[in-house]
């Protein structure tokens, strides 16, 4: 068997070869399993520009009862009926509690039969009787006088003629002594007797004008045994049941009456936002600012109140003031003790920038946006914001108008990254699911 002589060198430059091919086979594999780069980033963007926006003030606040009504019983006695529903809106005068009117209907009768007793006397002295019977019995005593003067006229020249006994004279002389007494005594009796009649009757009328004033009161009484509603308002629980004792005396009240229309509001501001309102030029008085309330579910309370007043002094403990304003409530729809926020428009800011609140991103206590430039990259862009507008900040420092801001994808891109951009619509926002 002839075996064959192998060349070295041809060896040599097989295996090169081999591995030329192997390696150049395993470098384009390589190069053919890297992935394509990721096409831009989509992200919503809005081109922002200088506008003319109210700012408005908001506060927290929380509604109260101004004028909270005790009803409370002026007599004594025992409730027989309760004429209203607990948590119900009543009216001034609508009866709410029947007492037990008996013993003081028992009372207002006795008292108009003493004014109809006192009024008879009263009559009976103002026709003055006594003083009529005194006053003709003087005449009569007059009269007689008369008579007696009269013969004594008569005789006394008879008797010096020696017509007429002297006899005669003298008993006619003290037949007219007697008769002027009797008429000093009438006239005395007349005078005793006017004085006795202006007497009776001063007192007779006092004493009708006081069963009178007893008659009121015990009508009053009968009144006051029917408990009516001082004020209109919603009602509140009944302290006492029906057939229980009600006591003019007793510390607890029957119950409870809140006016709710107007409602009234009160908040607190600092005392430097108050001292700077007050120092503004040309503005209007706070009494005169609509106020809105924005109710703890988000509503708005559609009747806009007013400032009525400020308390006496600054809270040295918290360096804040209380306002206190009134809102129509015509609805009753607000109750004293709920939360809300009372806010107001403060001013007019002119050429402001607005971003969503979506858009701005916080790190560390600083604020920064995604604009995009010409060039469609992502440029990070720090910012200063001031006043929220809304579900917007106002930008102070960072934004120029034109500039083109990344509302939705921030968290899809970086500082230098190529992005396609696309307007933005508010619809865009994601409204959170209900839980």
């Amino acid at each position: 068997m002839t075996q064959m002589k192998l060349d070295p060198m041809r060896i040599l430059a097989s295996v090169l070869l081999t591995g030329a091919v192997i390696i150049s086979t395993g470098c384009g594999g390589a190069k053919a399993d890297k992935p394509p780069a990721p096409p831009p980033a989509l992200v919503s963007v809005i081109e922002v520009q200088p506008e003319d926006v109210p700012i408005y003030s908001e506060y927290s606040a929380q509604t109260f009862a101004r004028d909270l009504v005790e009803v409370r019983g002026r007599v004594d006695g025992f409730i027989q009926k309760r004429l209203f529903d607990v948590g119900a809106d009543v009216k001034a005068g609508q009866v709410l509690y029947e007492l037990d009117l008996r013993p003081y209907q028992a009372d207002a009768a006795k008292a108009r039969g003493d004014v109809q007793q006192a009024e008879a006397n009263a009559q009976f002295a103002r026709s003055q009787v006594a003083l009529l019977q005194a006053q003709a019995d003087l005449a009569q005593a007059q009269a007689n006088l008369a008579k007696a003067q009269q013969d004594v006229t008569r005789l006394e020249p008879l008797a010096k003629e020696e017509a007429a006994s002297q006899q005669d004279l003298d008993n006619a002389r003290a037949a007219l002594k007697v008769s002027q007494a009797v008429v000093d005594a009438r006239k005395a009796n007349v005078e005793q007797t006017r004085l006795s009649t202006k007497s009776q009757v001063d007192t007779s009328a006092a004493q009708l004008e006081s069963n009178k004033a007893l008659l009121r009161n015990a009508e009053l009484n009968v009144e006051y045994a029917t408990i009516t509603a001082p004020v209109s308002g919603r009602i509140g629980d009944s302290l006492i049941p029906v057939g229980g004792l009600v006591s003019k005396n007793a510390a607890t009240p029957l119950t409870t009456i809140v006016p709710l229309d107007p409602i009234w509001v009160r908040f607190k501001v600092s005392e430097g936002e108050y001292l700077a309102w007050q120092s503004r030029k040309n503005k209007p008085a706070m009494s005169s600012v609509p106020l809105e309330i924005v109710l703890a579910d988000g509503t708005v309370h559609p009747y806009p109140g007013h400032i009525q007043n400020t308390v006496n002094q600054v809270d040295q403990k918290t360096g804040t003031l209380e306002l206190q304003a009134t809102f129509p409530n015509p609805h009753h729809n607000l109750l004293p003790g709920q939360f809300g926020r009372i806010r107001f428009r403060n001013e007019e800011r002119h050429g402001a920038i607005l971003v969503p609140q979506r858009a701005v991103l916080e790190t560390q206590g600083l604020q920064s946006v995604f604009t995009v430039g010409p060039d469609n990259k992502a440029v990070a862009q720090n910012i200063v914001t001031g006043d929220r507008v809304g579900e917007q900040w106002i930008v102070n420092e960072g934004l120029k108008p034109g500039d083109r801001v990344v509302v939705e994808g921030t968290m899809k891109i970086r500082s230098g990254a190529p992005v396609t951009p696309r307007p933005w619509s508010p619809k865009e926002t994601p409204k959170p699911e209900n839980k």
